[in-house]
């Protein structure tokens, strides 16, 4: 059930660059973050008190986690991502974006000290050199033709506001919920995106965006944030953070799919071989029984919120 889950998440956020394309026709970047995670943070909430009955306040030991994945996972990360897409393709993106497993996979291994084992490099190579056929329609050398520019290094900085959203938030679980981690970082998030939303105008044009665009919004802050970054939380409490970001290779792969389906783009036999490479990976990470992150299951549940 769990990896399930870890495979929603990877298809609803493979979903989110067809609601954003959709949602960005009329609204401008900060503007469209900035509901986004209103909308995500409203859900969360209802969810927090729903299953406890009133929303848990912060502990101060809490707040500078709390504080930091907000500003990379929501703030930073979106900054980035809108940034870069302004002067760079989306393909291009999508194949550095494709790389971050790697990164969290290095980094939890030195942080947390995650084994990577023998079948653990080859299945992040697998997923990798999927995620580049997929992008790349077969011809990854191609991708490689210019130099890095400003857009580039725009999208690397989504690797590393990420990457530092995935470990803070391995180390936020020893003592913090994954749903109130998630719900208050949205909003602090949210909080952190007004100032700009509000600099492209978004008061001037809340009430000229189409039922299309609200349908756009609706499912990037549910199913693409809410949702999605609750499940990708478990994943990382209970398989550890390098597991958990290895199914972050299906996304681009999900995300054409989707758009073929949604916005009758080409399907063709690179999309295939891509997909068949990617879940070869995910599997051999999966496989290996040395790599045995356990769960984070002995915190006092007196100290979680």
């Amino acid at each position: 059930m769990l990896y399930l889950k870890l495979i929603c998440t990877a298809v609803f956020w493979g979903g989110t660059f067809v609601a954003a394309r959709i949602a960005a026709r009329e609204m401008e970047p900060f503007s469209a973050a900035f509901l986004r995670f209103v909308t995500a943070s409203v859900f969360l909430f209802g969810f927090v008190f729903k299953s406890h009955g009133k929303i848990p306040p912060l502990d101060r030991r809490h707040f500078p986690f709390v504080l930091l994945l907000g500003l990379t996972g929501v703030f930073a990360y979106n900054a980035c991502f809108f940034a870069g897409l302004k002067t760079i393709t989306a393909s291009r993106a999508s194949l550095i974006i494709a790389t971050q497993p790697a990164f969290i996979a290095l980094l939890s291994s030195w942080f947390f000290r995650e084994k990577l084992d023998s079948l653990k490099i080859p299945g992040i190579m697998l997923s990798i050199a999927g995620a580049v056929t997929v992008i790349s329609r077969g011809h990854p050398l191609t991708l490689f033709s210019n130099s890095i520019g400003p857009g580039e290094a725009y999208i690397l900085g989504c690797i590393a506001s990420w990457v530092s959203y995935t470990l803070i938030g391995k180390a936020a679980m020893k003592s913090l919920s994954p749903l109130t981690a998630v719900t208050w970082s949205c909003g602090v998030g949210a909080v952190c995106l007004l100032p700009f939303a509000l600099a492209e105008g978004i008061l001037r044009s809340i009430g000229e965006f189409s039922l299309t665009a609200w349908v756009g919004i609706l499912y990037l802050g549910f199913f693409g944030s809410a949702l999605g970054f609750f499940w990708y939380y478990e994943g990382i409490k209970a398989i550890g953070a390098a597991r958990a970001g290895i199914f972050i290779n299906l996304v681009p792969v999900s995300s054409i799919v989707l758009a073929c389906l949604i916005l009758d783009e080409t399907l063709d036999a690179s999309l295939a071989a891509g997909a068949v490479l990617v879940v070869s990976g995910v599997y051999l990470t999966n496989r290996s029984p040395l790599f045995r992150s356990p769960p984070i299951s002995a915190v006092d549940s007196s100290r979680r919120r």
